[in-house]
């Protein structure tokens, strides 16, 4: 909870009525070192709240929302934490889980009732709360589509402390905003999910290319687009690139057994030339290699860091001089740290299953997205923001319709009016009239959300 304008705090002894007393239930900073209950995930962005509460069931969560909307102060939640609520029904294999789970902690246990399994993304660190919501992609999305399409119900408190079940018969438009903003509109205490049975075989290859400067990568990547670009492409494969300054990473990960991923002639489609690794794994193993692999450039660690992305439909595939201006870009500018990545992955598959207007989500028609980090030790100096921006500019010139990118991307260089129409495009006038229904009080702030109209 914030409010930037205010030094006292009236709203703590509401507060302190939610906790009965409980020292673990809330904390009011004394400054900005003090963080002890404060963690930060980008560190060029410190922003610090009011005050800290850590409900630990939905009618607090709930009592606390009406003393920040009774005293004026803005709510953020942040998932993450503890939470002890799931149940498996194994007669539907729907989960209801509380928010509070972190993905690797849900893996397990949907492993452990039923063999189950949902998609999401690579970072085990994650919270299922903020990452649903906002979309949840990852491996599996070219499979099973985003972790929000596995969204059946939600329990949500709202921005003046009621809570509701909204689903596609009951709130069914607070429903379409939770799958796609749902840190706009209010905090889901608990979802209702669908689950599959878990692969019971995973192939996972990563090529490591070290050719020591960049612009001998442009033709790795340019054959690299041709297989992500495949319209036929087996739903069951995906993809990485990752260019660092050392070389590239490609990941390739199949949702099946060794045979069927050869008779797909899938990794003859692969660029070659690297160092190969191959691994046989089942579903907790491919969790646990994704996350290892991946680990150094999308962990869950505190930096500072400058970030852009980007999302790419059908019309917006890079050509062979616009690659290759991209890769002499990366070898010939300082990034003025040894800690940058440029990630593309490949989307498609089943996330255009979902019709687009069924959700918040904008991108059901992404082939490929990008997301770019440079991480500045001990700080991001001007050097590589400018890096990072350069290599945006780029491929933005390279892609000129492509406007929009994943919310779960987040650009801290983007205004909330900017971020609104590059993060959910033309969902924003509906989005922000389910706002005003919602919140009119705009409870529910952060400087990038959907903003009332």
């Amino acid at each position: 909870m914030g409010n930037s304008n205010s030094t006292t705090l009236p709203i703590e002894s509401c507060i302190q009525s939610v906790c009965n007393g409980r020292l673990d239930c809330y904390h009011v900073p004394t400054s900005n070192l003090d963080t002890s209950w404060t963690k930060l995930y980008n560190l060029d962005l410190p922003r610090y709240p009011n005050i800290i509460v850590r409900p630990s069931n939905t009618t607090e969560v709930s009592a606390a929302v009406k003393c920040a909307h009774v005293n004026g102060y803005k709510v953020q939640a942040r998932s993450g934490g503890h939470s002890y609520g799931f149940q498996m029904d194994n007669t539907t294999w729907q989960a209801s889980i509380g928010s509070g789970f972190r993905l690797g902690g849900l893996d397990k246990l949907l492993h452990a009732n039923g063999g189950r399994a949902i998609a999401h993304g690579t970072c085990p660190g994650v919270g299922v709360g903020g990452h649903a919501t906002v979309g949840g992609l990852g491996p599996m999305s070219r499979m099973w589509g985003a972790a929000l399409d596995h969204i059946l119900e939600v329990e949500v408190v709202t921005a003046n402390g009621t809570v509701v079940r909204a689903n596609e018969g009951q709130h069914p438009d607070l429903f379409w905003a939770i799958r796609g903003a749902g840190a706009s509109f209010g905090i889901v205490t608990e979802f209702v999910l669908k689950t599959h049975p878990e692969p019971g075989s995973v192939v996972e290859y990563t090529y490591s290319f070290s050719f020591g400067e960049q612009k001998d990568m442009a033709p790795v990547f340019q054959q690299w687009q041709e297989l992500v670009y495949d319209p036929n492409l087996d739903r069951r494969f995906s993809t990485l690139f990752i260019a660092e300054p050392l070389g590239a990473l490609i990941t390739g990960t199949f949702y099946g057994t060794e045979e069927e991923f050869d008779k797909t002639g899938i990794a003859k489609r692969i660029p070659v030339g690297g160092d190969v690794k191959l691994a046989l794994v089942d579903w907790l193993g491919s969790l646990a290699h994704i996350a290892e692999t991946t680990g150094l450039y999308l962990s869950d660690l505190a930096t500072p860091f400058a970030s852009k992305s980007l999302a790419f439909d059908k019309n917006d595939k890079l050509g062979k001089e616009s690659i290759d201006e991209l890769f002499t870009y990366m070898d010939d500018t300082d990034p003025g740290t040894l800690l940058w990545f440029i990630i593309f992955n490949s989307e498609g598959g089943a996330m255009a299953d979902t019709a687009y207007n069924a959700t918040a989500y904008p991108h059901r028609d992404a082939i490929m997205m990008y997301q770019s980090y440079a991480i500045g030790i001990p700080q991001l100096s001007q050097g590589t923001r400018e890096f990072v921006s350069g290599v945006h500019d780029r491929i933005k010139k390279a892609a000129p319709q492509a406007n929009t990118t994943y919310a779960g991307y987040v650009d801290v260089s983007l205004s909330r009016e900017e971020a609104e129409w590059t993060y959910w495009g033309d969902k924003v006038p509906r989005l922000q009239e389910i706002k005003k229904l919602y919140d009119a009080n705009n409870v529910f702030l952060n400087p990038q959300s959907v903003d009332l109209p």
